[in-house]
């Protein structure tokens, strides 16, 4: 096995797990983000600080560093120019055309929903107020409303009355990113409950699919997830289904968080996101034989994965801050290792803001034991531990 030299373009959590896993394969990563002291940078290397929205700086760190492999850990990135890294040989996981599909919802619905046939929940996008207004009423409320280009939950909202309408318009735009400035309307669908299925597309092996993945979302961010989660057997097949269908469209090897909407009538199509997913951090909970990060790290530099097995249930809850400020400690921490089956990871963030996630409970348990329970004892744990400022 050859090392490779991997520039990583965001290091936050997932970027800092991802890290720990390339580097026990003998990979050399240098971390990328917009501020000192990330998580990633922490683990890496080397690292950058530059504002990954700015493409002369994004271009300079390429050209500097060389990579054999860029890997977008995150969303806030000119990923037009990963075009042209291919054509400088470099291989972008999983792909420049995955990476800026799926930067847009417009690129990556209208993938789905026009091209591929998948099922989604009817949509129409918007530019002005006026527009806004008039495909609002042909949606009909209540919808959902999204930044075309936005993430962690940025701008979006639920018109639930006629009130919301203007009100939801102007939020999506403060969080829009950059200069993107246009809107999908979604229909609002009455689903069952959420599921996250990650699919690993291979180099030289088949697409593997890991038991699927429940969660609940507040502000547009997870909050608690659990594996496996219910599904019945024909909603699982689908989901794989379309899973398989839109990955194949979008090309490239790595791991794929594809999110589902569960309901009475079928499986929705929801999002999908080209690499280690928030709520996939419950496999660092000893869940699969390999969690998401080892996967997308075996997957990406080629190396081969036989299969992805359940090893026992478990769960996962964030610990959230609550205020701007710079850590000092954590308190609660000791109290909640004091329990079997129990862990926690501190993501070591220097700064907070509120709602930032801080770190993640991690609760696990035998196969055939009740999800529920151990779902609950992660997020009753997850209260018990304090940041102090």
């Amino acid at each position: 096995m050859i090392q490779k030299k991997i520039v990583l373009l965001g290091s936050g959590e997932l970027g800092k797990e991802l890290v720990i896993a390339l580097q026990r394969l003998g990979q050399y990563i240098v971390a990328v983000d917009s501020y000192e002291g990330a998580p990633a940078m922490q683990v890496a290397h080397e690292h950058e600080v530059i504002n990954m929205l700015d493409g002369d700086a994004l271009d300079k760190v390429i050209a500097k560093h060389k990579p054999d492999l860029i890997i977008p850990e995150i969303e806030a990135i000119r990923t037009e120019r990963f075009y042209d890294y291919e054509k400088q040989g470099i291989t972008v996981v999983p792909s420049a055309k995955a990476a800026n599909f799926t930067m847009n919802r417009k690129a990556i619905r209208d993938l789905a929903s026009k091209e591929l046939g998948v099922r989604t929940a009817n949509y129409l996008y918007a530019t002005t107020l006026e527009e806004f207004k008039t495909n609002v009423s042909k949606i009909g409320i209540p919808c959902v409303v999204k930044p075309l280009m936005s993430s962690s939950g940025k701008g979006q909202s639920v018109i639930k009355t006629e009130m919301d309408v203007e009100k939801a318009w102007n939020y999506a735009m403060e969080g829009s990113r950059g200069d993107y400035k246009e809107v999908i309307i979604e229909e609002f669908i009455k689903f069952n409950s959420e599921i996250t299925l990650l699919t690993v597309t291979q180099k030289n092996g088949t697409t593997l699919f890991c038991p699927p993945i429940g969660h609940r979302q507040e502000r547009g961010d997870y909050q608690e997830s659990w594996q496996p989660c219910t599904i019945n057997e024909h909603d699982l097949k689908e989901a794989q289904q379309m899973a398989d269908k839109v990955t194949k469209a979008l090309s490239g090897a790595g791991i794929w968080g594809v999110e589902f909407f569960l309901t009475d009538k079928g499986v929705y199509f929801s999002e999908l996101s080209p690499r280690p997913h928030d709520t996939g951090m419950v496999t660092l909970a000893g869940t699969q034989n390999f969690s998401e990060f080892e996967l997308h790290a075996r997957a990406v530099i080629g190396l081969p994965i036989p299969q992805v097995t359940l090893e026992r249930v478990g769960a996962s809850a964030v610990v959230l801050a609550n205020q701007e400020g710079t850590v000092k400690s954590y308190e609660g921490v000791t109290e909640v290792l004091n329990n079997q089956q129990t862990d926690i990871r501190i993501f070591n963030k220097p700064t907070t803001r509120p709602y930032r996630r801080m770190a993640v409970v991690l609760t696990y348990d035998k196969t055939g034991s009740d999800i529920n329970t151990i779902t609950q004892k992660a997020k009753d744990f997850a209260k018990q531990i304090k940041i102090i400022y």
